[in-house]
């Protein structure tokens, strides 16, 4: 990759390159040169003959993929419930998944309620940004253990002009909120610590991606904490094979009016407790 190419040339090289690391090479091809260029789509597929120079970035960029680094963090740019929010490593790249649960929070609450919401693992921030669009008479507060996660947070809180209406704080779990909770939402780390995980997770936060040796150790925590601050509603995510475990745990604790709900795969992906 030497001198120009023509942009239908470099399609072609970067799809080759990628072709053991992504599912979809050409598209992402597509996505890095779209980046690289700061053009669209349609520009790019209307422009097969322009030319472009052979750039250390864009060669950096293509090695980072080919070794299986998500495009997210190399582009910092990660699309989430039709908007884009800033995304660097230290903070989990949001999955189309956790759209669900945006939905499955704004499908239970009055929008137009003065409630307190808190969000434990704000990651990037872009599920408190989210619903803080939606939500606005709610008092949102976000926390995270992680130092580099609420940078990242604070960068996007601060795009979206939402400063006054998300407080982030540094804590592990609830440990730094003592207001009364009207709403609890917490997409939390679930993978058991001996999972085989695809490569591209070794790039993201071990602290946002693994609960403990079973996986649901975070998810119990924060299930005891519902109980003993009597918070009327809690939606979580959890792992595709977790829903069991939940149940469980829920009888033991005595608490009640637990619904389940599926992904688009129809993988159970998590609950929604009222007490």
């Amino acid at each position: 990759m030497a001198g120009r190419q023509l942009i239908s040339e470099w399609l072609d090289v970067i799809t080759a390159e990628l072709h053991e690391a992504a599912e979809r090479p050409r598209r992402e091809a597509e996505l890095i040169l779209m980046a690289y260029l700061q053009r669209d789509q349609l520009w790019l597929i209307t422009h097969p003959d322009e030319t472009i120079k052979d750039d250390h970035r864009l060669r950096e960029w293509i090695q980072r993929r080919k070794a299986h680094e998500p495009l997210e963090y190399i582009m910092n740019s990660v699309s989430f419930y039709s908007q884009t929010f800033h995304i660097e490593p230290g903070a989990l790249i949001p999955r189309p998944e956790t759209e669900l649960l945006i939905d499955e929070v704004l499908s239970c609450v009055d929008k137009e309620a003065e409630i307190t919401l808190v969000e434990i693992g704000v990651g990037s921030g872009a599920i408190s940004i989210i619903l803080a669009q939606h939500l606005l008479h709610a008092r949102i507060i976000a926390s995270d253990i992680s130092e580099d996660a609420l940078k990242v947070a604070h960068k996007n809180i601060v795009e979206f002009g939402l400063e006054d209406r998300i407080e982030l704080r540094q804590g592990d779990l609830l440990e730094m909120i003592d207001e009364k909770i009207d709403l609890l939402v917490s997409n939390p780390p679930y993978i058991a610590l001996d999972a085989d995980l695809e490569r591209n997770l070794d790039y993201e936060p071990s602290l946002a991606l693994f609960g403990g040796e079973v996986g649901d150790e975070v998810i119990r925590r924060l299930l005891d904490e519902v109980k003993a601050r009597k918070i009327k509603c809690f939606a979580c995510e959890m792992g595709y094979d977790q829903k069991a475990k939940v149940e469980r745990y829920l009888q033991i604790n005595e608490n009640s009016s637990l619904k389940f709900y599926k992904d688009l795969a129809g993988f159970d992906r998590g609950f929604v407790l009222k007490g």
